[in-house]
């Protein structure tokens, strides 16, 4: 019973995450302004106080929101809203639950990489990062590619745990993906996607090295900045 309750609290705040994020990224809620009181909140989406505080924390862990003592909570950025023309809003949560998940997961798998990697492996990844490189200059959104260098990663692990995990998450990994390259693709700031593709190069160069806790650290600051470059705002 216990159990059910926890999960109807974390459905709930699902929800109130979505609705709030939804107000960002139409400037109901603008960039740079207060959003209104918890009590309001809870009053509008029609939720306890708990549930509005669980979805009010992701959206300071999506770098959404931040509190400020004694004054509340202010947006201190709004996405673009063409992430919502990539995903419907009911999954863009569960997207940005998947990165986290994959935070650890993989940044552990990497770091094991490093240790464990057989030279035909080594091979694959390398292979995979080179195929990035080449969609990058010809400006294709490469989630496919993005997904086999992240596959080869996890099963240089050698642990049958970590790839079978990833590939039941294929399609919400990929999803993932897919908006936040074409938003890389997209955006005016043509150093984005060099960006994604020299994080993607550090983690392979540590994995060369055999340097398992770079390897790890390189691969958590990838996923947590993907994360992070899903919500990049038109306002700062």
């Amino acid at each position: 019973m216990q159990m059910q309750k926890h999960e109807i609290s974390r459905s709930l705040s699902s929800v109130a995450y979505q609705k709030i994020l939804v107000g960002i990224i139409s400037g109901e809620y603008p960039a740079n302004e207060k959003l209104p009181s918890e009590a309001k909140l809870c009053e509008k989406y029609s939720v306890s106080r708990p549930v509005l505080r669980e979805a009010l924390t992701r959206l300071k862990e999506d770098n959404l929101i931040v509190s400020r003592r004694g004054s509340g909570s202010f947006v201190i950025k709004r996405p673009d809203d063409a992430v919502l023309s990539f995903s419907k809003i009911s999954s863009i949560a569960g997207i940005q639950r998947c990165f986290e998940f994959r935070t650890d997961l993989e940044g552990s798998a990497a770091g094991l990489a490093a240790k464990r990697r057989t030279p035909d492996q080594l091979a694959r990844i390398v292979a995979a990062a080179e195929k990035i490189d080449e969609a990058n200059r010809l400006n294709t959104i490469a989630s496919d590619e993005d997904f086999e260098f992240h596959l080869a990663i996890a099963e240089a692990a050698n642990n049958q745990y970590y790839s079978t995990v990833m590939k039941s998450l294929r399609e919400n990994i990929k999803e993932g993906m897919n908006i936040t390259r074409t938003l890389s693709l997209q955006s005016s700031d043509a150093n984005r996607m060099a960006l994604v593709q020299e994080e993607h190069n550090t983690i392979l160069r540590h994995i060369i090295d055999g340097d398992a806790e770079n390897a790890e650290l390189a691969m958590k600051k990838h996923l947590n900045s993907a994360r992070i470059r899903m919500f990049e705002g038109t306002d700062d």
